[in-house]
């Protein structure tokens, strides 16, 4: 029993996990609710069957083909894994906030299945959220219809709504309203980033974990603008002949997004949900003071390279390029960092670059903010786990390892290395979410992190603390910030 009325899940599994899938926890954001704040979910009568996902959030299709078959505004959903036996039972509580850009993906996806997870003792929510133009169209109009609460977060929006969802019925699947950790990937990731920083999640969670990602800045170091998002929506009725926001509304969901500009909707600073960007937040000392655990994988920037802007056909192009962003007076060091004497050399360095741009130096600078400002401890990890199953450490490639669904991939069997780091994984998360600390009975010590060049807990075989990598690097581009943003661009 939720607080709209009765779910029926599936019954329970071999290990005595039950599911609950396609649980609504706001009304649909449809017609007038379209590009809305998300509203309550209106009571049913009756039993509610919950034992399938639910529709998609439309997808994007800016980071390539997707299948929108199953896609519907209507998706504002969330499921639960659990396997309490009771309501009193008050086990810590995970909700999961998936990756793809703020363009794409879904709480379905089987690398994020819970239920491996929630054998661990906790209970495991994965959240639907509105995504490109649904869930960041900002323009004037929409301002005025706020209230005076601005317009374009509504996919964050969607994540709060979830979370406070979550603390209001957690209990009845036996998990603990007072031990909530948020945790995500890439863009999940990003997402616990502006959480983190928002003023608005007071009290929704105790603990966060954040995966390759941070503050959702362009390879610029800079967030999106208010003003600047809201050009972009103005552009997006004149371009489609839409006078007024009502006109909008009426356009079929496919048509918007056949939109070429969709790919450019995505979270910005909008003066409510961030009255700055999160790096101002965080270095002011005005994010949330939890727990922290995040980290980054050793070659995250394979999948950006190709759309980082950052030149590299020829050594001498990706010098040039790089004197001009960082300046004749520190080109040397930037060579020292990124190299690149031959062609191939500045092919391997553009891509380390871009990995560090879009998502590692990013999650180093959160860590360092909230450890320093954060008054709460944090750990760090650097995953490197390989394997045939896991050829090589690229972004998203933990994830499974951290809901021990290691699904097959493409690649080679998983082996007793892939297993044994996955069960690592787990247990560190998990105990995280009970205790705030990831360490527990026959781990290997996580030791908390202190601060640039201090111990990280190396995520691969053997699963063992190490000094951080690449800290110098990500001094040099840190010492480029000025008003929060990098002073450099390509």
């Amino acid at each position: 029993m939720v607080d709209a009325g009765v779910l029926v899940g599936n019954p329970a599994d071999a290990s005595g996990i039950i599911s609950f899938k396609g649980v609504p926890y706001a009304a649909a954001p449809v017609g007038a609710l379209r590009w809305q704040a998300p509203q309550p979910v209106a009571h049913w009568t009756g039993n509610k069957q919950a034992t399938q996902y639910g529709p998609t959030c439309w997808q994007g299709t800016a980071f390539g083909p997707v299948d929108n078959s199953q896609a519907n505004e209507d998706c504002l959903s969330l499921n639960v894994w659990t396997g309490a036996k009771s309501t009193t039972d008050k086990r810590p509580v995970m909700v999961w906030l998936h990756g793809g850009g703020f363009q794409f993906g879904t709480s379905g996806d089987p690398r994020w299945e819970g239920g491996n997870l929630a054998k661990k003792g906790v209970v495991v929510v994965s959240v639907n959220y509105r995504l490109g133009v649904f869930g960041f169209l900002t323009r004037p109009d929409l301002d005025a219809e706020s209230g005076g609460k601005s317009s374009g977060m509504y996919g964050v929006l969607d994540q709060i709504a979830a979370l406070q969802w979550v603390k209001a019925n957690a209990a009845a699947f036996g998990g603990d309203p007072s031990n909530i950790t948020v945790f995500g990937e890439s863009a999940g990731a990003h997402a616990v980033g502006i959480l983190l920083a928002s003023p608005l999640t007071t009290g929704t969670f105790q603990k966060a974990i954040a995966e390759s990602g941070a503050f959702w800045e362009s390879p610029k170091g800079v967030m999106a603008s208010h003003v600047a998002a809201s050009q972009i929506g103005t552009h997006l009725g004149a371009a489609l002949g839409a006078k007024t926001i009502a006109d909008l509304r009426a356009i079929p969901a496919a048509q918007l997004m056949a939109d070429p500009t969709e790919a450019a909707y995505s979270p910005s600073v909008d003066g409510y949900v961030l009255p700055a960007d999160p790096y101002s937040r965080f270095a002011a000392g005005q994010q949330q003071h939890v727990p922290l655990l995040e980290g980054q994988n050793a070659d995250e920037g394979v999948i950006f390279a190709a759309t980082a802007g950052i030149p590299s056909d020829s050594a001498a192009n990706f010098t040039a390029a790089a004197t001009s962003a960082f300046g004749t007076n520190n080109i040397t060091t930037f060579l020292q960092f990124y190299p690149a004497s031959t062609n191939a050399q500045a092919q391997q360095s553009e891509v380390t670059l871009a990995g560090d741009l879009i998502i590692a130096s990013q999650t180093w600078e959160m860590a360092n903010l909230q450890r320093t400002a954060g008054q709460s401890p944090v750990y760090s990890y650097y995953f490197s786990q390989t394997s045939p199953y896991n050829p090589l450490p690229i972004h998203v490639s933990e994830v499974p390892y951290v809901f021990q669904d290691l699904v097959p991939n493409g690649h080679g069997a998983v082996n007793a290395s892939d297993l044994a780091v996955a069960d690592a994984m787990s247990s560190y998360w998990t105990n995280f979410a009970k205790t705030g600390n990831p360490n527990g009975s026959g781990l290997p010590n996580w030791p908390a992190y202190t601060g640039p060049g201090g111990l990280v807990m190396g995520l691969a075989t053997p699963v063992q603390a190490q000094p951080e990598v690449s800290t110098a690097r990500f001094q040099f581009l840190n010492s480029f910030r000025n008003n929060g943003s990098l002073g450099f661009h390509f």
